[in-house]
């Protein structure tokens, strides 16, 4: 059990003998993030030093997914730096959701399974009424890819938002405009991979309930809600938000009814046992989790 110290050293003793064993650590990150990295580079390296045989990590939520490139001088790209800290621990493989970027499993020399929501968003959309009269839409162009895989999936159609701001005037609020799609009379769904502030989900909704959208659903895979006003979302006009369980989302659900979340436990679980097992794990990334049924939690 970790422990912490006076000063906020964390403390970590196993209190079973896991020599030869198989581990699997599951760090969600639903508290403090930079507590739970240190946590389980601790929990790592005391398995690594009590002869297990292989480690595994299991990080549903990778942290600091979003540093994943230089953007601009002088900038770290901690998604790498979190990578080599890692390996350095002594983790031998990481299991983890909705990479905030796929290039991030190149920054490890371990395998890294990067398994996906969307088969579960699909099937959660085909809940949806009007569905079939649906437009999936991206608040940004780098989920674009994102977007129209859904789409062509479902058969419907597509549309992307860009966020701007007016350059000559240094207080001018953002906003956003539609730059491909028609979503007048149409049920929309946002799709996004993490929600923080809630910002781009305000300046979206807003922008699809003004274009004429006659039904707007959010889905997005980590529901952080860092620096959100959990009160603002729920005055939003959307039928729904809804999440994955990467992180715990108790109290949020509390503060925003329209908040609804779905349940990854089972991907998760069947990817530790087909791990264990020496089995592929490629059937979770297509219909597995379709046949198996969705689970709201």
């Amino acid at each position: 059990m970790p422990k912490k110290f006076s000063n906020g050293e964390i403390n970590v003793k196993i209190a079973e003998s896991i020599r030869e064993e198989d581990v699997f650590i599951i760090q969600s990150g639903c508290k403090d993030a930079n507590d739970s990295l240190m946590e389980l580079l601790i929990l790592i390296s005391a398995c690594k030093t009590a002869s297990a045989r292989r480690i595994t990590a299991v990080i549903p939520c990778f942290p600091y997914a979003r540093m994943d490139k230089k953007d601009k001088s002088r900038a770290p790209i901690t998604a790498k730096l979190v990578a080599n800290m890692l390996v350095c621990a002594g983790c031998d493989h990481i299991i983890t959701m909705d990479l905030h970027a796929s290039q991030i499993q190149g920054f490890f020399d371990i395998p890294v399974d990067n398994l996906f929501s969307e088969p579960l968003m699909l099937t959660y959309i085909k809940h949806i009424d009007g569905w079939q009269d649906s437009i999936v839409v991206s608040p940004d162009a780098g989920g674009a890819k994102r977007v129209t895989t859904i789409a062509d999936k479902l058969g419907v159609e597509f549309a992307l938002i860009h966020r701007k701001r007016d350059r000559m005037c240094e207080n001018a609020p953002e906003r956003m405009e539609l730059l491909v799609g028609d979503v007048r009379d149409k049920v929309a769904i946002l799709v996004d991979d993490m929600i923080d502030s809630g910002n781009t989900l305000m300046l979206a909704a807003r922008t699809l309930h003004e274009k004429g959208a006659k039904a707007i659903h959010a889905l997005i895979s980590h529901g952080l809600f860092a620096e959100a006003n959990m009160a603002a979302l729920q005055e939003l006009p959307i039928e729904e938000l809804v999440v994955t369980n990467t992180i715990p989302q108790g109290a949020n659900k509390e503060q925003c009814p329209k908040l609804k979340t779905i349940d990854i436990s089972a991907i998760i679980a069947e990817s530790i046992r087909r791990t264990h097992n020496g089995e592929s794990i490629s059937l979770l990334f297509g219909d597995w989790a379709v046949a198996r049924g969705l689970d709201m939690v």
